[in-house]
């Protein structure tokens, strides 16, 4: 004869539940890393394949919609307009080489985002951007990179910018009104 009351089986059965519950969010955090690992092998190539001046591989690297914000406050190129201004530099053999020096990693379920510090040609620069799944696989979808600039220096940049960002500041306020 069986001896277990009611409330032994529902803390059991509670108890089990818990477990199989624990394992799932296991199974998730486990399976991070490897999303970690594949956007930072994306991204890698990406600049990998802009290093080596190879425009089929870069592009075939970004979303179909995909966006480059470059240095320059004019520089926001949406994917057709980036290749176009980078086809060039491409097609001499000499893009840009940028080689990652320390990068961060989020995600979620639908995206990745990630900042890196970059030894670029410019010396130390920052790029971030989002990558996210098209056709399966993780693409950049959107990348900012700017110039680092060290706090101490910033006064004298701004004095060597002050004539270019006032006329660009007026052009920009123009288009908006």
């Amino acid at each position: 004869m069986n001896n277990c009351s009611f409330p032994t089986y529902l803390t059991m059965a509670i108890f089990c539940l818990s477990i199989g519950v624990s394992a799932q969010g296991t199974a998730t955090l486990t399976s991070a890393p490897t999303v970690v690992q594949t956007a930072s092998k994306v991204i890698d190539a990406w600049h990998l394949a802009a290093a080596d001046a190879d425009f089929d591989q870069y592009f075939s690297l970004m979303t179909k919609e995909g966006v480059f914000v470059g240095t320059d406050a004019g520089e926001h190129w949406e994917n057709k307009a980036f290749k176009s201004f980078s086809k060039p530099y491409f097609n001499a053999g000499k893009a840009w080489s940028f080689t990652s020096l320390e990068r961060h990693i989020y995600h979620n379920d639908s995206a990745v985002w990630f900042d890196e510090l970059l030894d670029t040609q410019m010396g130390i620069c920052r790029g971030s951007g989002v990558l996210e799944l098209e056709d399966g696989q993780w693409k950049i979808a959107h990348y900012v990179l700017s110039i680092a600039v060290p706090n101490n220096q910033v006064s004298k940049l701004l004095e060597l910018k002050k004539a270019q960002d006032s006329i660009s500041i007026m052009r920009l306020k123009g288009l908006k009104q």
